[in-house]
């Protein structure tokens, strides 16, 4: 009898997974904050025997690496991965045993990245459940262009192969567990959760989701997830022949969030141990002197109660209120890597949920931080900032005569749902680099494709002296003319 339960990390699209028996258990690409590792097995009763990677990451900052040093566990990577630390090396065929009758056997999967290995879980020699970590995804599969750009092209060809490998060898009833893809930009195509949606997540310091457990006799799986014999019905790297889906897949593929770039390092080296201590507090002369010293100081509050005041010269990116949001993605995505970060939040809670979520992509500190409201954040004698919200619906009477549109969504975006006619178009991640291409002197009115992003640039944009009005609606209420 066999369990696997899932740990989400929604705010990144990844899924981390603790498997193993009535003792012992595996962990599966564990997320930087391990502590919500460790209560999930402690709440199953159960020693973590094994950390295991599927491949050197390079969307977040691993937690492997820590959590096989407290737990004392044996560190698996594929022998392949080009780490500096000890870990045991594991090739194609390799098995480990894991607990009572399970065995984990390694599978090179190459395509992610060179050295990608997936993990068959079997109990009693045969194939229950795969660990496919960022090769076979639901409904697609890992991008194959974070490694080298040279070797882009024969990574997308080997991971059509290793695919189809994976579907030949494994009867159709193995459960397939990924670790990116739902939300991830690690995901070829912005997939869906589909048959592998999230059964829910945990909150902060406690387990992810736990999934189904083995019923009598036998086995169990994370609830709602998918099979090998599903995906070689509906994933994309079946539906294709190889030139086919090489040619589709390179020409799809997204901006890579800069953020990246550092990441892979990290986790060859080994990352540090999380510290998740309060950070510093700041008072309303430390956050003007800050902001003064060309730092980063960021509103975590809603977008709607950062327009209507705030800090002049923050930014908001706001954290939401569950354990995921696009917080780590966005901070890590636009600000200049290293430097210095203040937090400013309405509740310590919201604050200790933003460090979590900041620490996953290796932004590890805060260099100061406050908690309040924007009148305390402001010397004396200083009123707040605000800006202007609107809808769509507002452009017909104001915009044609003495505003600008901007649209922040990404390229593919703009491709596929159309844009409005006139506007003006500048990826939000683009848009520090690139605002003296935005007309001075008139009113800059921002939208995305639901309103994040568009406080988020007009917070950029109203810290660079702009005047901004933020469209906080859905872009299916856009007057759309262009695609």
């Amino acid at each position: 009898m066999f369990f696997v339960d899932t740990v989400e990390v929604p705010g990144l699209g990844n899924r981390s997974y603790l498997a193993g028996g009535p003792t012992t258990a595996v962990v599966v690409d564990p997320p930087r904050d391990i502590d919500r590792v460790i209560a999930a097995a402690a709440l199953r009763g159960v020693r973590i025997s094994h950390v295991v990677e599927t491949h050197v990451h390079n969307d977040y900052v691993s937690g492997g690496h820590e959590l096989a040093r407290i737990t004392g566990a044996v560190y698996v990577v594929p022998a392949a991965a080009p780490v500096s630390y000890e870990r045991l090396p594991v090739a194609d065929g390799d098995t480990l045993a894991v607990g009572e009758g399970l065995v984990l056997r390694a599978v090179a999967t190459p395509g992610h990245t060179p050295h990608h290995t997936a993990y068959v879980l079997e109990e009693g020699g045969e194939p229950v459940a795969v660990f496919t970590g960022g090769s076979l995804l639901v409904g697609t599969v890992g991008r194959p262009d974070l490694v080298e750009p040279r070797l882009t092209a024969s990574l997308a060809r080997a991971q059509h192969a290793s695919a189809h490998r994976l579907a030949a060898e494994l009867p159709d009833a193995t459960t397939v567990l990924p670790t990116h893809g739902f939300g991830s930009m690690c995901a070829a195509a912005r997939s869906g959760n589909g048959a592998g949606s999230p059964g829910g997540a945990g909150g902060p310091g406690g387990p992810g989701s736990t999934g189904g457990t083995g019923g009598p006799g036998g086995s169990g799986s994370p609830g709602g997830a998918t099979t090998i014999g599903e995906q070689a019905a509906v994933n994309e790297a079946f539906a294709k022949d190889v030139d086919t889906f090489v040619a589709d897949l390179l020409a799809g593929l997204d901006d890579i969030p800069a953020y990246y770039a550092h990441m892979g390092p990290l986790n060859s080296e080994g990352p540090a141990p999380v510290d998740l201590t309060p950070p510093a507090v700041a008072d309303a002369d430390e956050i003007a002197a800050r902001l003064a010293a060309g730092e980063w100081v960021v509103d975590l509050r809603s977008r709607v109660a950062f327009a209507e005041g705030h800090v002049a010269g923050s930014y908001n990116i706001e954290a939401g209120e569950g354990p995921g949001g696009q917080l780590a993605v966005l901070l890590a995505w636009l600000i200049p890597w290293g430097r210095p970060v203040t937090l400013l939040a309405d509740s310590p809670e919201r604050l200790a949920r933003a460090q979590r979520e900041l620490v996953r992509v290796g932004i590890d500190r805060p260099a100061a931080a406050a908690t309040g409201t924007p009148e305390e954040w402001v010397p004396e004698g200083e009123r707040p900032a605000s800006f202007r919200r609107a809808v769509f619906a507002d452009l017909a009477s104001e915009l044609p005569h003495r505003a600008v549109l901007l649209d922040v969504r990404r390229a593919s975006e703009r491709a596929s749902a159309g844009h409005v006619e006139g506007s003006r178009h500048i990826p939000l991640h683009e848009l520090r680099s690139r605002m003296r291409e935005i007309p001075s002197g008139v009113p800059v009115w921002v939208h995305c494709a639901g309103g994040l992003r568009a406080s988020v640039a007009a917070s950029l944009l109203a810290a660079a002296g702009r005047e901004v009005v933020a469209v906080d609606d859905s872009f299916a209420n856009a007057p759309v003319t262009g695609r």
